[in-house]
């Protein structure tokens, strides 16, 4: 049925979970997994502005780096339990955008996310990347909670 899925992480315990139930749907479908993780691009304020360049690009690597060995051992769950993996890294303000995008350019045909249940005016205020892949997606979303 699907063949093959786009998996988004944010590195939450939530998402984690979220992983290791779609690694057993991947499994079960013979699916192909990519792994998603987007970055936010660092926006710091800094008092000297000629500070900014260097200091973002440090941030951004050492981003860049920290969601690579977060990747790597997803990837390596994922070659144990015998389900072929990919893993790409984004930088991008919008997760929402990026996980679609991302969707679309790797031939994705199901989206599946964890979803962080914000209620009341917390969810009202923050929203949920998760509605927002809803509403800008035409591909399938399985979402777990």
């Amino acid at each position: 049925m699907y063949k093959h899925l786009l998996i988004a992480v944010d590195g939450s315990l939530l998402s984690e979970s979220a992983f290791k139930r779609a690694l057993v749907f991947a499994k079960e479908m013979g699916a192909t997994v990519t792994l998603l993780r987007a970055i936010p691009e660092d926006h710091l304020l800094i008092y000297q502005a000629e500070m900014l360049g260097t200091t973002q690009t440090q941030h951004t690597d050492q981003a860049r780096k920290n969601a690579q060995s977060y990747l790597d051992g997803l990837e390596t769950e994922a070659r144990h339990a015998l389900v072929p993996c990919n893993a790409i890294i984004t930088v991008n303000d919008h997760p929402h955008e990026a996980i679609v995008e991302t969707a679309q350019s790797q031939g994705c045909d199901l989206i599946i996310m964890g979803s962080h249940g914000r209620h009341g005016m917390t969810g009202f205020l923050l929203g949920s990347e998760t509605q927002r892949v809803l509403a800008h997606t035409r591909l399938p979303v399985l979402v777990f909670r």
